[in-house]
């Protein structure tokens, strides 16, 4: 089989091009399409805990940490306690932060207008219901797979 005729191929290349495109227009206000999700994943008026952020877009937590250590140093974001659970702390914008967070939420929508321009709702419906179908094949892979683990300790 051809990589050419490989779905992961086709995700993947495609995922690869839109990263590109987000990054080279985050880079022109100074900040990385990573960035950018997380500002788009921050409640403007009542902060988001931290801890929700990074399993929103898929982050490991050090890698987030470090995110957020930048993103303060730039000034898009800041902390304070949760004033319910004193143990966790919340997120805000910074007025640049937002105006950051609109310019990620508008490169999106703006993508999202022109694939819609050439694609009709039809196809849009087929390719998210292929999508769902694709992501039910890796759950009930990594199911298998937890399970065969689960299996292995037992029996060791």
């Amino acid at each position: 089989m051809k990589r050419e005729e490989t779905v992961d191929y086709h995700i993947k290349s495609s995922w690869h091009a839109i990263s590109r495109m987000y990054n080279q227009q985050a880079a022109e206000e100074g900040f990385t399409t990573a960035i950018g999700f997380v500002l788009i994943n921050i409640n403007s008026k009542e902060g988001t805990p931290a801890t929700k952020i990074a399993p929103q877009i898929g982050l490991e937590t050090r890698s987030l940490t470090r995110m957020l250590k930048t993103m303060e140093e730039k000034g898009l974001i800041f902390k304070k306690p949760d004033l319910v659970d004193k143990r966790s702390v919340r997120i805000y914008l910074t007025e640049e932060g937002k105006r950051k967070k609109e310019r990620s939420i508008n490169t999106i929508r703006e993508f999202n207008e022109q694939v819609r321009s050439v694609v009709s709702q039809e196809e849009l419906n087929v390719f998210f219901s292929v999508f769902q179908k694709i992501q039910g094949v890796i759950d009930q892979v990594q199911t298998e797979k937890n399970i065969d683990l689960q299996k292995a300790i037992i029996e060791f």
